[in-house]
């Protein structure tokens, strides 16, 4: 746990500690900008992350170089790496931005070990911030029926759209970044299941329901003429692929036409998704494997249930119930 000495008040001999600016990337240096070009080319090559994360971890390290000033990679220090963990706190960015500004830290100094470019692991021993494990936004089933029937309501020539990529989501606990890239030939509607690559290009089958097969199949055969959009399923008004913001747009519209006044987020099918199915006995391993998280401790979170659930259970199976 990074932590820092209680603070004094200010006086004359204990002057407050002055936030300092974090300076901007484009003061970084060729030698700077040459190493971390190396490291993002580790990460996708070796490590297989996907080009949000590389993109996410290529800033955090173009700002931290640009913090150490003219400070070679070589020269790095612990007193270096803390020293911008303190501002980005003072800067009051929060414990999850912190971390993952760390790990791409540590990513670095890690690479710069192994090609020998530092003797010492300048990171070693700097443990990320506590972080507040909240549990995830969910629907009810009942909430789900009413956004899915809100989808259907949604203006335009969209409904049938949203209305099918909403059923599948929920169908399949899918990131939204692996709707808005599946390929109609990931789809083996007569099997079904369909194909998708998730995190680290990862590739892992998921069985699809009728009811969403059926939505997606309606929509596939009123849709507009796709054109040399790589076979994507789901389109926008242009006929091109849909993005991700496009995605969150229908669900934000289906929430607010169904009256749902929880945040309705992409995410909340896909945590909805694991939960249902967890309540309803499914085991937690098949669970891990559906949402294509790489370690089953990411799986657990959905693990919880309400108070009333868990008194039932005792009271239907416990012999003293």
């Amino acid at each position: 746990m990074l932590t820092r000495p209680p603070r004094r008040m200010p006086n004359k001999r204990t002057p407050a500690r002055k936030k300092k600016p974090i300076p901007a990337a484009e003061t970084v240096s060729e030698n700077w900008q040459g190493w971390i070009r190396q490291v993002m080319d580790f990460l996708m090559l070796e490590r297989g992350l996907s080009d949000n994360t590389i993109q996410a971890y290529r800033r955090d390290l173009l700002q931290f170089a640009a913090a150490v000033g003219g400070k070679s990679p070589g020269m790095l220090t612990r007193s270096d790496i803390v020293e911008h963990l303190m501002n980005l706190r003072d800067e009051a960015l929060t414990p999850t931005s912190v971390a993952r500004k760390l790990a791409a830290i540590k990513v670095l100094c890690k690479y710069l070990l192994t090609e020998g470019k530092i003797t010492k692991d300048p990171a070693a021993g700097i443990d990320s911030p506590r972080l507040l494990k909240s549990l995830p936004d969910l629907l009810s089933v009942e909430e789900v029926e009413q956004l899915l029937k809100g989808a259907s309501g949604s203006r335009g020539g969209k409904k049938l759209r949203d209305r099918a990529m909403l059923e599948l989501m929920y169908a399949t606990g899918l990131r939204v970044s692996e709707v808005a890239g599946l390929k109609v030939s990931d789809l083996n509607a007569e099997a079904g299941f369909l194909r998708c690559i998730g995190k680290g290009s990862k590739e892992r089958l998921v069985p699809v329901g009728r009811t969403a097969l059926e939505w997606v199949e309606k929509y596939l055969a009123k849709r507009p003429s796709p054109g040399e959009v790589a076979n994507r399923i789901f389109l926008n008004r242009f006929g091109k692929p849909i993005s991700r913001q496009g995605i969150w747009m229908a669900i934000k519209q289906a929430a607010k036409t169904a009256g749902i006044r929880k945040t309705v987020k992409p995410h909340t099918l896909r945590h909805s998704f694991a939960t249902h199915l967890l309540e309803r006995g499914a085991d937690l391993r098949v669970v891990q494997e559906l949402l294509g998280h790489a370690s089953i401790a990411t799986t657990q979170i959905y693990t919880h249930v309400d108070r009333a659930r868990l008194k039932a259970i005792h009271a239907r199976f416990h012999p003293r119930g």
